[in-house]
């Protein structure tokens, strides 16, 4: 796989040019469209066709461009991870990777909530709490927001939770538990991968039997990871930081990051 490049956009929201050059949908019926991700009926109403785009947004979509094969790294980084996570016990809306940039994955009922769990401060913790960047979090701190782009994605409180109807105290238990077992698993994985797992951010949905399940995607667009193998601030960042913060080399890192991930995974 060849390295993707970064360009700015100006793309407008609905342009689908990334789907395919002809203009032309060689999938099914189109029913979501997001930032990264656009999502697909299949003949299957149990079952949905993801395909990643290279889209690349920060700060809330006020800064966006490309990042040409960004779709393809992710779609792969993602599939060897949730293989390593369903090998642990952990259920995903994953089925199977049918493309580059395409794989199948369970329906579910979306909870509007991001899971974020934090293993080191950095980004806008360290902007809201003064806590310096890179300081270890002992015990890993879980954080719920609202997964909507009006209001900016606030941070909820567990109260909050329940006072929306977003989840159930059962649920939000739930989440926690998963979400802190994910990270052990991923945080032993990418250890091996000589990559530090700062943070990262789930999303997690119901199936019709109501089990809640891991969906969306794992990668360098959800995941903050720093290279072990040097002590660099700027060298060291492998994920979207590159993009947020203009330090350049942005196909590199996820390149890396993807054949380090094969690479491991090989090994297990």
């Amino acid at each position: 796989m060849g390295c993707p490049r970064y360009r700015p956009t100006t793309m407008a929201s609905g342009d689908t040019s990334d789907e395919n050059p002809s203009g032309e949908n060689p999938f099914g019926e189109k029913l979501y469209e997001g930032k990264a991700k656009i999502i697909y009926a299949t003949d299957d109403p149990a079952v949905l066709l993801t395909y990643f785009k290279d889209d690349a947004t920060a700060f809330n979509a006020q800064k966006k461009g490309q990042i040409v094969g960004k779709g393809q790294i992710n779609c792969a980084i993602s599939t060897y991870l949730f293989k390593q996570l369903e090998a642990a016990g952990i259920v995903t809306h994953w089925l199977e990777t049918t493309g580059d940039r395409t794989m199948r994955v369970k329906a579910l009922q979306i909870i509007p909530l991001e899971v974020v769990v934090r293993n080191l401060a950095a980004g806008s913790l360290c902007k809201q709490t003064g806590l310096p960047l890179g300081q270890r979090l002992d015990p890993p701190l879980v954080e719920f927001y609202y997964k909507n782009d009006e209001l900016g994605d606030p941070l909820l409180t567990g109260d909050r939770i329940r006072a929306m109807a977003i989840a159930s105290e059962e649920q939000i238990a739930t989440l926690r538990r998963l979400a802190l077992s994910i990270n052990q698993i991923l945080t032993d994985f990418f250890m091996g991968c000589s990559i530090t797992l700062v943070d990262f951010k789930l999303e997690f949905g119901l199936d019709p039997q109501q089990q809640i399940l891991l969906g969306d995607e794992i990668s360098p667009d959800t995941c903050r990871l720093w290279d072990q193998t040097t002590d660099d601030e700027t060298q060291r960042v492998l994920d979207k930081d590159r993009f947020r913060q203009d330090l350049g080399q942005i196909e590199a890192a996820y390149q890396r990051v993807l054949e380090k991930v094969a690479a491991q995974s090989a090994k297990n």
